[in-house]
């Protein structure tokens, strides 16, 4: 085994790259050795506090490569209360180069291994197979976080010499499953599996879709699709299996909903890189959606600060119902309020589970879609209308509309075009929701609290108002406050219906 040392940050960088966001430091050579052979390089180095979002290690990989393999470690020094400590993330780019949304992505793992290889036929969760070609590879290192003290690093390569072996050619689920015509359908498009930081392997994940009365999932994995080939047998007539990922940039994350097999979609920029919108262009040439996650969540680096302008949706609901997600909501309705003062589209809400390990429940909570058929393009087309309500679980069901004097009626998303003045009756039917409260919201504000639904969880409630007092009408169900007058947590909630003449 050899040794090299980085040192400092400052003392052996050769270049920086991108807009001073990262920097590239002395590579790493290996000779050529024979079949079954096995070379090490262990470098250290440190970095100090302000380092760059990505360091880039090259690697010079001769021919004659079978297989490459990454290990490292990082110290974790003790930091005061409210101080961040040590988090270096990881991954490897191959010898096309470490160009923004270039062909050069091989795998990231992120702070959710030590350790990982990738050879021609198989590579560690995360990583995309394929053969080690030669030139210059990248081991790319994101110092997430870093302590007072630095941050002080040891990677080992390790590369085994010999035949390359036959590349795998991946499959991908279908676009399509076992529906049941225009119909509601549920799913949970927001999960991880242990291709990121989950723990779960995707069959895991697919049995408990299916026990939480799924009908169809998103992989949505952080900065990688190196799950799109696990899922095809997950599949199945009654479980439709988008393929997408968790965009996770330091100013925010974002799902890119049901994109085309294969999709990567770069994350490496800030909101002051100007850089999201060409993403975004990009996920939606892949056929996804954009859909901006937990926008109000107070990890670092998970409050979205890249605006709303490219979004196609926005997750208002993620996981268990908390404070942030109070927040989303709240922000998402003065959107509504916005675009219906301005007379501009709107964004639909969602909600999904963020799940990644026990005791994470999957499908809590669920989008339901109104949508023709249980196809990729289909549930999609029923996100980006709105035609959707978000629940805690499969027991709790919606029905909500709207009607005229003479017959006209909208649902979910829709519009009630009637004059500004005509009479019109909102009326919302629930099931599965014991002892919740309906409170019924417009861009006036809440308008309308009902008492307790029964014991037996269902109830309805019937409301009537004009266009010229509301432009829109959406329903929360909640849970019983605990206390004081805070409303309850939400047990469901749906997008808007408008009302009136455009």
């Amino acid at each position: 085994m050899c040794e090299d040392s980085h040192g400092g940050l400052g003392r052996r960088a050769l270049f920086m790259t991108g807009a001073a966001a990262a920097l590239t430091l002395g590579s790493v050579s290996f000779a050529s050795a024979a079949d079954g052979d096995q070379e090490s390089r262990t470098v250290r180095g440190t970095l100090p506090p302000g380092s760059p979002d990505f360091v880039y290690v090259p690697v010079e990989v001769p021919a004659g490569v079978r297989e490459l393999k990454v290990a490292y470690t990082y110290d974790r020094p003790s930091v005061p209360a409210g101080t961040l400590g040590n988090a270096l993330d990881i991954g490897v780019f191959d010898e096309r180069g470490t160009e923004l949304g270039g062909r050069g992505f091989r795998g990231w793992s992120g702070g959710a291994r030590t350790e990982f290889f990738l050879r021609a036929d198989d590579a560690t969760p995360g990583y995309l197979p394929g053969p080690v070609r030669e030139g210059t590879w990248h081991i790319a290192l994101g110092p997430y976080t870093v302590a007072p003290q630095g941050l002080s690093y040891e990677i080992t390569i390790t590369l085994t010499y010999g035949e390359p072996g036959e590349t795998v050619e991946p499959v991908y689920p279908p676009e399509r499953a076992k529906g049941r015509g225009r119909a509601w359908y549920r799913g949970d498009c927001h999960l991880h599996s242990w291709h990121s930081d989950g723990r779960r392997t995707p069959a895991e994940i697919g049995e408990l879709a299916r026990a939480a009365g799924l009908d169809f999932i998103n992989s949505s994995e952080h900065n990688t699709h190196a799950a799109h080939a696990h899922w095809a047998d997950v599949a199945g007539d009654d479980l439709l299996v988008m393929l997408g990922e968790e965009v996770t940039t330091r100013n925010g994350h974002v799902v890119a909903l049901g994109t085309d097999p294969g999709t990567f979609v770069d994350w490496r920029y800030r909101a002051r890189d100007n850089r999201f919108g060409r993403f975004a262009r990009q996920i939606r040439r892949a056929g996804g959606l954009v859909v901006p996650a937990h926008p109000h969540a107070t990890c670092i680096g998970c409050n979205w600060k890249f605006g709303f302008g490219e979004a196609d949706a926005v997750e208002a609901w993620n996981g268990p119902y908390t404070p942030d997600d109070e927040v989303a909501l709240a922000d998402w309705d003065s959107m509504l309020v916005a675009s219906v003062r301005d007379g501009r589209d709107w964004i639909p809400a969602m909600g999904s589970s963020d799940a990644h390990r026990s005791p994470d429940a999957v499908g809590s909570p669920q989008t339901v879609v109104l949508a023709d058929d249980l196809t990729r393009e289909a549930i999609q087309e029923g996100i980006r209308a709105g035609r959707s309500y978000v629940a805690e679980s499969a027991r709790v069901t919606l029905s909500f509309r709207a009607s005229g004097g003479r017959g006209e009626h909208a649902g979910i998303g829709e519009r009630l075009a009637v004059g500004r003045d005509t009479p019109v009756t909102v009326r919302l039917e629930v099931t599965g929701a014991p002892r919740c409260t309906v409170r019924l919201v417009t861009d006036q504000g809440v308008v309308h609290t009902s008492a307790p639904l029964p014991v037996a969880g269902s109830g309805v409630v019937e409301w009537r108002t004009t266009p010229s007092y509301a432009a829109y009408v959406r329903a929360e169900l909640r849970h019983e406050a605990a206390a004081g007058p805070l409303p309850g947590p939400l047990a469901a909630f749906t997008n808007p219906i408008f009302l009136g003449r455009r």
